[in-house]
């Protein structure tokens, strides 16, 4: 007389059979359904779950457990069921309704919401309102700042000065041409404390104004070299001094072209500066688009000035400041290494577009 529950009788159709071989033995199926279809399998050559239970090291409930639920409803049954869990809380319309808040409104006297501001005015946790936002993409704490620029030469002046970058004309030298205005001298209240194992360099956060210098620089786009001139002021009287500077630091072979990236400042095109060009036929100009500094690559290097020697410096004087920026120049004109600009001018356009689409 037979002791226990029946065990399901497990009979495979031709098809069922192939897929459970193909699940057991595919490289990509994770090794939980692999086992499952392997149980099965063995289920149907007629051995008990005992023994299949010791061929895969598995306990004797788990090969019952997947014998019955095949034998009940068939290779579906061998996915796992949904899990239990709290009902949900949250309304479509009340995901609706936050959503459109976020995206249509602001709070009272506020420019934008936050978890906590939202969450009182929809009624719900601000959890809530963060795994709503997190779902649909929403960051109202976030801003990205853009400019457009309203010149109506943008494309041509774009396409011209890219061309020069990537294409420069035969025996012709790139220089971008710019000035860094109005630097401050600044001196820490206290003498800064030098890094230490665990802790950062440290400063004071007020300081002592000095006066402010003005770097003029020059820099040579194909060989990454830069002649710069430090001014207290930035007229065009001391733009011309750093003309003069940069004419007699290239001599003129007659055969070289130079050919200059500058911006629309108006200190770049008063009449004496315009006459000295004409007195410089070998200097031909190309004016950056208006509100279009970052196409200047001069404005690369001041990033790198500023903030590899300038904004952690502590100077007493414009000297000292004036001679930290002649150090650095001279310290990178050893080991010049170019700014590598790969963009075309359409990558560029459409780059814009997508920004503001």
């Amino acid at each position: 007389m037979a002791i226990g529950r029946p065990v399901p009788k497990i009979v495979l159709t031709p098809a069922e059979h192939q897929k459970l071989e193909m699940i057991a033995s595919r490289p990509k199926s994770n090794q939980r359904d692999a086992r499952r279809a392997r149980i099965i399998l063995l289920c149907a050559q007629g051995l008990s779950n005992g023994q299949i239970a010791r061929r895969e090291g598995v306990c004797l409930p788990t090969v019952g457990k997947w014998r019955t639920r095949f034998a009940r409803d068939g290779i579906g049954a061998l996915g796992d069921a949904p899990r239990s869990g709290a009902p949900r809380s949250i309304s479509d319309a009340k995901v609706e309704e936050v959503v459109t808040k976020t995206l249509e409104s602001t709070p009272r006297a506020r420019t934008h919401w936050s978890s906590r501001t939202m969450a009182r005015e929809a009624g719900i946790s601000e959890h809530s309102v963060l795994r709503i936002w997190h779902a649909f993409g929403l960051k109202p704490h976030l801003t990205k700042s853009f400019k457009l620029s309203t010149d109506p030469m943008f494309v041509e002046k774009v396409r011209d000065i890219v061309g020069l970058y990537l294409n420069p004309p035969d025996k012709a030298i790139v220089l971008c041409i710019d000035e860094k205005s109005q630097t401050q001298v600044l001196e820490r209240s206290q003498p800064i404390l030098p890094l230490r194992p665990g802790l950062p360099e440290r400063q004071t956060h007020d300081y002592e104004r000095h006066g402010t210098l003005s770097l003029f620089a020059a820099y040579d786009a194909a060989s990454g070299r830069v002649m710069g001139r430090c001014h207290g002021r930035h007229r065009h009287q001391e733009f011309l001094k750093f003309l003069d500077q940069v004419n007699d630091g290239i001599p003129d072979d007659g055969q070289t072209q130079l050919h200059v990236v500058m911006d629309n400042y108006a200190t770049h095109k008063t009449q004496r500066v315009t006459r000295w060009f004409a007195r410089h036929p070998r200097f031909h100009i190309h004016f950056t688009p208006t509100g279009s500094s970052w196409i200047n690559l001069v404005e690369r290097f001041f990033g790198k000035i500023t903030t590899q020697a300038i904004r952690r410096g502590s100077f007493t004087s414009v000297r000292q400041l004036r001679q930290a920026i002649q150090d650095y120049i001279a310290e990178h004109n050893k080991d010049p290494r170019p700014f590598a600009w790969t963009a075309t001018a359409d990558s560029i356009f459409r780059k814009l577009g997508n920004s503001l689409s």
